[in-house]
């Protein structure tokens, strides 16, 4: 399978958002992007699923543009988890995975349909969920349903926006651990935008680093995630040490310095229960 941006442009009225965007994305693997707050990551893989169209460049899918693709064929091939669901519809867990299933039938779910969705299920640990309604589930609990939909969907190329938002940090683990044995089991190729450097260093294959609507820097972690990028991008000083053949970031705040607070203000203890 093949992703492939050429000159892609997009702009919000009058104001740039994306400016020639260049990349060749190809086979299984699992793809992170990166970068600080608006330099344009959920608009680029807008762009990519044909949500938006870009007002210049085009978007091509195994070279065939995503804008002459049906929107039911379209969704046979790329798969979308949104940032957060902030839809609060009265549906059961399975009734909302099951939505996944609509690009590869009619109007009747079958058998199959229901086993990849328990199958699904089952495999991010949220089978005891099925039955639950959707609108009564916690933040995290709702990101991970999502997540389960656009798995069952089965697409060749599934784009995720901040995946692990409202998870802890065990669970973020998880999740981004399932996200790459997907990548070898059911040869996907995966896309993901991520705030967390360190989450996106462990697991990835490569790493796309955007910088005020461009493309900063692609390549493996090791390539993409150094002290002098992370100062030009972020704007922070960092240490970045080698943790099993992977950059770890440690960030440095220069600015402050515990010492100069003096004692530790305060006191805080467990009461009598």
């Amino acid at each position: 399978m093949k992703l492939n941006l050429r000159n892609v442009e997009f702009s919000y009225a009058s104001v740039p958002v994306l400016e020639d965007i260049c990349l060749n994305i190809e086979d299984a693997q699992l793809v992170s992007i990166i970068g600080p707050n608006g330099v344009g990551k959920s608009t680029l893989i807008h762009c990519m699923n044909n949500i938006l169209t870009p007002g210049k460049g085009t978007v091509l899918i195994d070279d065939t543009e995503v804008v002459n693709i049906g929107v039911k064929e379209l969704a046979k091939q790329i798969g979308y988890v949104p940032y957060s669901a902030h839809n609060s519809f009265p549906l059961s867990v399975v009734d909302t995975v099951l939505m996944g299933r609509h690009p590869h039938n009619s109007w009747k779910t079958t058998k199959r349909d229901l086993q990849i969705v328990y199958e699904t299920l089952g495999l991010l640990e949220i089978e005891h969920l099925a039955m639950r309604p959707f609108n009564e589930l916690s933040a995290g609990q709702h990101q991970k349903v999502m997540l389960a939909r656009g798995i069952a969907q089965e697409p060749k190329i599934l784009l995720l926006d901040e995946p692990t938002a409202n998870l802890d940090i065990r669970h973020q683990m998880e999740a981004t651990r399932t996200l790459k044995e997907l990548v070898d089991s059911r040869d996907m190729l995966i896309v993901m935008i991520s705030h967390d450097l360190n989450l996106a260093s462990t697991y990835s294959d490569n790493v796309i680093m955007m910088h005020e609507g461009r493309i900063f820097a692609v390549g493996t972690p090791s390539e993409v995630i150094s002290e002098e990028n992370l100062r030009m991008v972020y704007g922070v000083d960092s240490d970045i040490v080698d943790v099993k053949g992977r950059p770890h970031v440690i960030l440095l705040d220069d600015k402050f310095d515990p010492k100069s607070y003096g004692e530790v203000k305060g006191h805080l203890s467990k009461g009598a229960s």
